[in-house]
């Protein structure tokens, strides 16, 4: 049971510094390319990078009834997640939207404990030192140059995004239990993109993002896509939900890179936050 609490913080782990990087260039591109055409090519990107893993490895095989209705289901809430997460990090504050969206641990866990799962105090305390090291990273960053519309609606959509990957998460690990992961993931993936597309058209909005966007395009897909396989992957572990917790470190990483590109030094309270959120995620590995 140890060994697959470890692995599925791992897989969580590696899908957050993915998922740092994707939001961190979410971020930079968001500000001159149509936000849903990028996500459009993220998840497209993501779903031929995921066919190609799947070729290589033989890992496609016919899904049953409910696991082909968990991967829909997964899908569609990845689709509200990921367009809420676009819209939220569009807005900005990233110290105000990384936090919000990264408290979906705390959801995965309820549902664990709701199903039986055993949870001890101390393993809740470390969830919500998690969450809170998160929370003090990106509250103390460098508030100087704050530009940003009202934070309500950014409020929203950033809890509508945790909502979403709450679902997806939870949806996505019945699929893997009921079915191989591979081909699950796939379909979760390939519905995103056909119910983004049909609102993309009766909305009007443009499904090119632009030239100068493709690069960032690419790399945000396979990025995306590694993070998703990582998390959905662990779902036919007994202690799939800690890697649910350990991904939401992404809001972490995201404020980091954040401080690095933009050449900001880290204040103390925010290492402080650092070494509270990867000792709490320490915590739940052992």
């Amino acid at each position: 049971a140890r060994n697959c609490q470890m692995n599925a913080l791992t897989l969580g782990l590696i899908a957050a510094l993915c998922w740092g990087i994707h939001d961190v260039t979410v971020r930079r591109v968001s500000q001159s390319v149509p936000l849903m055409a990028t996500l459009l090519g993220v998840l497209v990107i993501g779903a031929v990078f995921q066919a190609a893993v799947m070729g290589m490895t033989g890992g496609f095989s016919p899904l049953s009834r409910a696991a082909l209705v968990y991967s829909v289901l997964a899908g569609i809430a990845f689709t509200v997640a990921g367009a809420a997460l676009y819209g939220a990090f569009h807005r900005g504050p990233v110290r105000v939207v990384a936090p919000v969206i990264g408290s979906y641990p705390i959801l995965s866990m309820g549902l664990a404990s709701l199903s039986g799962i055993p949870v001890t105090p101390l393993q809740w305390l470390a969830v919500f030192a998690v969450v809170g090291g998160i929370a003090i990273v990106a509250i103390f960053a460098d508030k100087a140059e704050d530009d940003h519309p009202p934070l309500g609606p950014t409020i929203a959509l950033s809890i509508i995004a945790a909502i979403g990957f709450f679902a997806t998460f939870a949806l996505g690990h019945e699929a893997a239990r009921l079915a191989d992961d591979l081909p699950s993931i796939f379909v979760a993936r390939l519905t995103s993109v056909a119910v983004l597309v049909p609102v993309m058209a009766l909305l009007g909005l443009p499904f090119w993002p632009g030239r100068r966007a493709l690069v960032f395009v690419a790399i945000m897909g396979v990025l995306d896509g590694i993070a998703l396989m990582c998390v959905l992957s662990a779902g036919d572990m007994p202690s799939a939900q800690y890697a649910a917790v350990a991904s939401s470190v992404f809001g972490l990483i995201t404020v980091v890179l954040a401080r690095i590109f933009l050449g900001e030094a880290m204040s103390r309270t925010q290492w402080a936050g650092c070494l509270l959120t990867f000792g709490a995620i320490g915590y739940l590995a052992l």
